[in-house]
């Protein structure tokens, strides 16, 4: 695609999304369609020659808005906010043709000092002290999820807490605090990781994830206070038949040593 091409195209994309955003308001939050009706729209095989520009807008239309989930649409509330805007959109164009890589200043002095100033504006406006601004020894950056962010604060307390010792040694048995069996299917492969061999083959599910059972899960919580990992702040006597909702009973990990 020259630059050229690319300009041509780019505008009318920009007027695809632009005509979305204007019709959300119109459509069905959610689609009507059952599952698989996205794939059988789709060749089976891998075609042998790529599609005309317009032909992909097309499937856009056709096979791609319809079955969507409308996460901007006006009457969505599930989940959590996800929700963009022209600014960010545009901002992500911006990115996208830069392409650059950012994981250190010298691979784009750029982009690492943009970074650090506005997340340094971010703590002035939330009144943070200045231990947390980049000019003393604090600083941050920009996380792309929830998740990555949680990690990135979870492995920054491990490294404080071991005074650099996990860069060494790798992390060690941390102590939780395990009140009951909520979240436990989920938390298992967690514990299991900071554990001595696991009771049994962790089995996992058609994703390739790790895939327990809440008895299964609640056994592992069980070998993980045994081994002194785990502490419990609410009487439970784990049984092979538990019948509580791992979703509204169960443990809750508190990082620590």
């Amino acid at each position: 695609m020259t630059p050229e091409e690319f300009r041509r195209h780019g505008y009318a994309l920009v007027d695809w999304v632009a005509g979305y955003w204007s019709t959300l308001g119109r459509r069905r939050v959610t689609p009507d369609s059952p599952p698989g009706t996205t794939a059988a729209a789709l060749p089976e095989a891998p075609p042998q020659h790529g599609d005309r520009f317009a032909g992909l807008v097309d499937d856009l239309d056709r096979i791609v808005a319809p079955n969507l989930t409308h996460w901007q649409h006006p009457g969505f509330f599930g989940y959590f906010p996800a929700n963009t805007s022209g600014p960010a959109t545009l901002a992500d164009l911006v990115s996208a043709g830069l392409g650059v890589q950012g994981m250190s200043w010298v691979t784009s002095p750029a982009a690492t000092e943009l970074e650090q100033h506005v997340m340094d504006w971010l703590a002035d406006l939330l009144d943070l002290p200045a231990s947390f601004r980049s000019t003393g020894t604090g600083g941050g950056v920009v996380q792309d999820s929830s998740s990555g962010a949680n990690l990135v604060a979870l492995l920054a307390a491990l490294h404080r807490s071991s005074g650099g010792g996990t860069l060494r040694h790798g992390v060690e048995p941390v102590l939780a605090r395990c009140s009951a069996a909520r979240r436990a299917t989920r938390l298992a492969p967690e514990l299991e990781s900071w554990t001595t061999p696991p009771p049994e083959p962790v089995e996992r599910n058609d994703s390739g994830s790790p895939s327990r059972s809440a008895s299964q899960s609640m056994t592992c919580c069980s070998s993980s206070v045994a081994a002194g990992l785990v502490t419990q702040d609410m009487p439970w006597t784990p049984r092979p038949a538990d019948t509580r909702s791992p979703s509204t009973d169960g443990p809750e990990v508190l990082a620590g040593k």
